[in-house]
């Protein structure tokens, strides 16, 4: 944790994996094929699953270099360091639920129809993916400070917002979403109602003795969710 916060930046990291190659880099050191791409991408699904259950100050370099068969030299050679693979795993992250949101092709539905399947996928999502949920509970415990070293994850969040306002504002034009509605503030609202399943249900379980993980109740749940945006927005 005393270490410099010196992220890799995606031009570095592309520059290390073409690089690794060569017989002096740390890939040499595991006797691993070399395949730094493929290599990369394990260190951060197993990072991935490493902050998420630890948190950035519980999580080892140690446990995730000999998980991927790797070095913490050689993770050190790609990310820079800790808080540098921290960082990359907070994009990679954003950077997959984005890339699927932008692929829905909302723009050829009806605006109800797509905010309908905008908020089920949100909430999917979110529900089948909880390590992005722990990876953003635990960011916002340090006040977003290494999210806001990222130019990536502030460009990408971006096309989400445009996203949901294009729906927002065709439902407006056709007459069947009323009007003053901030995208961001019903971006807010989404999100807060999907994570909200996958931060505390096991709290609530608990609680209301309600058993929140069967099919039926994930379900109905995520219904009620896309049913009260849709009924917040309509005209």
């Amino acid at each position: 944790m005393n270490e410099p916060v010196r992220p890799a930046t995606a031009p570095r990291r592309r520059r290390a994996a073409k690089t690794a190659d060569a017989a002096d880099t740390p890939a040499a050191e595991t006797g691993r094929t070399n395949d730094p791409e493929a290599t990369m991408a394990d260190i951060l699904d197993v990072a991935t699953r490493e902050f998420a259950a630890k948190g950035l100050a519980g999580a080892r370099i140690d446990e995730i270099a000999a998980a991927t068969r790797t070095s913490k030299r050689m993770i050190y050679y790609y990310f820079g360091s800790k808080e540098g693979l921290y960082v990359a795993v907070l994009e990679e992250a954003y950077r997959r639920i984005r890339h699927i949101e932008t692929d829905m092709h909302l723009e050829d539905l009806e605006p109800e129809t797509a905010l309908r399947r905008l908020v089920a996928f949100t909430c999917d999502y979110q529900r089948s993916n909880p390590d992005f949920i722990r990876l953003v509970m635990n960011e916002n415990m340090h006040h977003g400070e290494f999210l806001a070293q990222s130019r990536l994850i502030q460009q990408l969040n971006v096309p989400a917002i445009n996203l949901l306002r294009s729906v927002y504002e065709r439902g407006v034009h056709e007459g069947v979403f009323r009007s003053g509605i901030d995208p961001i503030d019903l971006h807010m609202s989404i999100s807060a109602l999907s994570v909200f399943n996958v931060s505390n249900r096991h709290t609530f379980s608990l609680i209301f003795k309600h058993d929140f993980d069967n099919p039926a109740a994930i379900e109905a749940r995520r219904d009620s969710i896309v049913e009260m945006i849709v009924r917040f927005v309509r005209a």
